[in-house]
């Protein structure tokens, strides 16, 4: 998938650093686009590993340090990259965090950590980069949801909820912004080989892949050509849409 107009497309990428985010940024940059990474700078190590990673970009890929979970901070990001870089054409909102319990232990410093990354997180970027986009005439928007927002999940009514929301924030804001040249789309992942995923047992995982049509885990790399996708020029008679990636796992209408 090639970006018209592609050396004057400037992404941002949230949760950038991270396995899925990652490759992200490497397909965006594929396709010829200039990309920031953005997630904690508290992770020294995961930046440092990052930045190695991504090398032989030889600068098109970029690391800035933001906290989505604060409004002030994503205000200050969007500000260093249009003076740095100049206006932000693309973003893609990956970050997230689990806080897993049965709603009968979970906490509400648990359910309130995990919304305010996951959902106010996708509000405090969005409200940051709508208005110029639509004041430009063109902008993509894709925010990660996950197929358990569709399904839900045992021990995780609080990720379920704000993936849900994730969704109907999307095709709310598809619906503002659609005729100013502004698609706003989401993509729900299915079970990955992520991090997250190898921390669960082996035989949990094996239970998972059983239950999935194609018979194995997404990569990354599935997730990442989806986001492309729908991050191109040529994709802007697909806005509100849900694209669900998870080999099969729910089917639905």
């Amino acid at each position: 998938m090639n970006l018209a107009a592609t050396s004057s497309r400037v992404a941002l990428v949230t949760g950038g650093i991270g396995g899925l985010g990652t490759e992200i940024c490497r397909h965006l940059a594929r396709a010829g686009a200039r990309v920031i990474a953005v997630d904690l700078a508290s992770r020294e190590e995961r930046v440092a590993a990052f930045r190695g990673e991504v090398a032989s970009f030889k600068g098109a890929i970029t690391f800035e340090p933001v906290d989505v979970s604060d409004f002030s901070s994503c205000q200050q990001l969007f500000a260093r990259v249009e003076q740095q870089c100049g206006h932000v054409d693309i973003l893609v909102n990956a970050a997230g965090i689990t806080r897993d319990a049965s709603l009968r232990k979970m906490t509400a410093q648990q359910w309130h950590e995990l919304m305010q990354v996951n959902l106010d997180g996708v509000f405090n970027m969005c409200r940051n980069a709508v208005e110029g986009m639509s004041e430009r005439g063109f902008g993509r928007i894709v925010n990660i949801s996950s197929v358990n927002g569709q399904t839900g999940q045992f021990g995780q009514t609080n990720y379920s909820a704000a993936k849900a929301g994730v969704h109907g924030f999307s095709m709310a804001l598809a619906r503002e912004v659609a005729r100013k040249g502004v698609t706003v789309n989401s993509v729900s992942p299915g079970y990955c080989d992520t991090p997250m995923v190898a921390a669960v047992s082996a035989e949990i995982r094996a239970q998972i892949v059983a239950g999935i049509p194609v018979g194995r885990l997404g990569s990354p790399a599935d997730i990442a050509r989806a986001v492309a996708f729908l991050a191109a020029d040529e994709a802007g008679y697909i806005t509100g849409a849900n694209l669900p990636v998870n080999g099969g796992y729910f089917m639905s209408f």
